[in-house]
């Protein structure tokens, strides 16, 4: 007859090779980075992607929008924006990520809640079918390059910066010196095109001419009605509307059940694991340096 101590012994053996397996299990699915499981054998079904505050990663939401091409269960996706863009580059990212989506024959529908404007409005414009409500906060169609220049405080405390370089302007846009004419016209370049890639994207998925475009791409903000009477949205409802759009789309015939992804906290296996550049929106010394926005923002 076994002794109790070695009964003890073999449950602590058996307990901790199960929390073993449940973390392994656990470790891989972090690795992986999905959020949840994706079901099959459940019927047609309609994916939410959230592009929720300001854009600063397209990481996420490009990997959850490939996850889903390549799902057979899912025939439409509802791109969810509550968002005032963010960076150019970002925004251009998941549009691109979108029409994709859209080449992949998925039905997509843009479904703007409080606020879809600049590089959120940005990213609906690759949808099939743009949704918002009639006080959503949309349009912003323009391009901001900022940073910060203390020049005088550095020279009030004391501070002074040796720049070694080549190239007449390679230091523009530093803190710390003003901008020089020659500078100024150089980034305003920049802006200038980044300006027309938006206003050109707008055109080209809203079936308007340019110089209509031109004429509302002045930074300005409208309501969703607004935007509806300009062309720039094609329906007034909220997400369960949108969501119906895009069943409707699909083919589903009743209301579509939806799948989306639960959102994970970031462990301390995430931060040891992948790059944090994947999980941080972004470091605090970037914050100071200059950067092309589609956003909206109040002073």
């Amino acid at each position: 007859m076994a002794k109790k101590s070695d009964v003890v012994i073999a449950i602590i053996i058996l307990v901790s090779f199960v929390v073993i397996v449940f973390m392994t299990l656990f470790a891989f699915i972090g690795l992986s980075g999905e959020g949840s499981f994706v079901l099959t054998g459940m019927g047609k079904r309609v994916a939410i992607v959230d592009v929720h505050g300001v854009i600063r990663n397209s990481y996420d939401i490009i990997r959850q929008l490939r996850k889903y091409a390549k799902d057979s269960s899912i025939p439409a996706v509802v791109i969810h924006i509550d968002s005032p863009g963010g960076g150019a580059a970002a925004s251009q990212e998941i549009y691109e990520e979108i029409n994709k989506l859209r080449q992949e024959g998925k039905k997509v529908v843009a479904s703007l809640g409080s606020i879809g404007a600049s590089g959120g409005y940005y990213v609906a414009c690759a949808a099939d079918t743009i949704v918002v409500n009639p006080a959503t906060l949309t349009g912003s169609i323009g391009v901001i390059l900022q940073f910060p220049v203390a020049e005088e405080l550095f020279k009030k405390i004391g501070v002074k910066f040796e720049v070694i370089k080549r190239g007449e302007v390679k230091d523009m846009g530093s803190v710390a010196k003003s901008m020089t004419e020659r500078e100024r016209k150089s980034l305003q370049s920049v802006v200038d095109d980044t300006y027309d890639q938006f206003v050109d994207v707008v055109a080209e998925s809203r079936g308007m001419k340019k110089e209509e475009v031109l004429k509302i791409a002045d930074g300005s903000v409208f309501t969703g009605r607004q935007a509806k009477e300009l062309g720039l949205v094609d329906e007034l409802g909220n997400l369960q509307d949108a969501i119906k759009i895009a069943g409707e789309m699909a083919g589903i015939e009743e209301f579509p059940k939806t799948v989306k992804e639960r959102k994970r906290k970031i462990s301390w296996f995430d931060l040891l694991t992948q790059k944090a550049k994947e999980l941080l929106p972004l470091d605090q010394s970037s914050q100071l340096m200059p950067q092309l926005e589609y956003i909206f923002k109040l002073p």
